[in-house]
């Protein structure tokens, strides 16, 4: 491996846009190649960014020999193919959340990985956002005694076109796998697998979820988590205990600060982040990557696949099914 991590870009839209110009912020990474479904889209996005090369198709950038690893950010029902893609051409991936449409999708991708001795991670940018980190160092800590309670939500108004891709269930659309990932993500971040879910909400006419409440419940602690697309929310969470809580503010997946109260004391607490905050998983992944291992400890396996569970039953509840489940 050089000693710059030479990056794929698989997809050519707007999150493979502000993942591209993000990593702009870690200089020993290196964008080296596009691919996309068509050859235009992939010269266009080569041109505008700077990359030297464009395929025409996911296996050729996948085959590419100078890339070290590929950044997928196509739309999720996508993913699997994609990285399955590079993972059988022997490529590390960084894939988007969510990682594929339901959990057996991601136990085959784990599975692939972990046969090929493939560095492989979601890219959940989340939990590696350093105010995220310095929650759980204060959870670690025991800053508000045993975590009782976590509160998130995500939400989006709208309205949404019947045409949007949030509302195509051919996209597997609705607010669960685009938006509920993170409320979910949060919570498993703090409390780990539930030991029961109870969910409620409604679909769109379309057959996708339109709106969600979810309750993860635990031994001493509940999670309380929403997400929707008919709906502004505040995009904010919360961790709580007996000794006191803090405060995630919007949005609480990219947060540059937080605030812990705890006997009648309030202290805001600044952490920033770099560029647009996307930075900071590609750091993560070429950490790994440069240590040798096969997964993240901020965002290991295991984590995954319960939270894709998590979504899975969310959506068994609601009666979402999506094409070719």
């Amino acid at each position: 491996m050089t000693d710059s991590i030479r990056w794929g870009i698989l997809a050519t839209g707007g999150i493979a846009a502000s993942f591209t110009k993000d990593l702009r912020h870690a200089p020993d990474a290196e964008v080296v190649a596009v691919g996309s479904r068509t050859e235009e889209s992939a010269r266009v996005f080569a041109e505008a960014h700077g990359i030297p090369r464009a395929h025409g198709s996911w296996a050729e950038l996948a085959a590419d020999p100078d890339v070290d690893i590929v950044y997928i950010a196509n739309t999720h029902n996508a993913h699997f193919a994609a990285a399955e893609t590079c993972l059988k051409a022997g490529k590390a991936v960084l894939c988007e959340k969510p990682l594929t449409l339901n959990r057996a999708q991601a136990q085959g991708l784990v599975d692939l990985a972990g046969e090929r001795g493939l560095f492989f991670m979601e890219a959940m940018w989340m939990r590696t956002i350093p105010a995220i980190l310095k929650l759980n160092e204060l959870v670690a800590e025991g800053a508000i005694g045993p975590v009782r309670s976590v509160r998130a939500d995500f939400s989006l108004g709208g309205p949404f076109e019947p045409e949007h891709r949030l509302r195509d269930p051919e996209l597997a659309g609705g607010g669960l796998l685009d938006l509920g990932v993170y409320p979910v993500s949060f919570a498993h971040m703090i409390l780990g697998a539930p030991d029961t879910i109870a969910v409620s909400g409604w679909k769109t006419p379309e057959g996708v979820d339109a709106m969600a409440g979810m309750v993860l419940g635990y031994e001493r602690a509940v999670a309380v988590l929403s997400c929707g697309i008919e709906a502004s929310s505040a995009t904010v969470a919360s961790v709580g205990g007996p000794l006191g809580h803090i405060e995630v503010p919007n949005p609480f997946f990219r947060p540059g600060s937080l605030r812990l109260t705890r006997g009648g004391e309030v202290e805001e607490i600044e952490v920033p982040y770099l560029g647009g905050g996307m930075v900071h998983e590609a750091i993560e992944a070429m950490r790994c990557l440069r240590a040798g291992l096969t997964q993240s400890p901020l965002i290991p396996w295991q984590s995954t696949l319960e939270v894709m569970g998590i979504l899975d039953e969310a959506r068994r509840q609601l009666g979402v099914v999506y094409a070719g489940e």
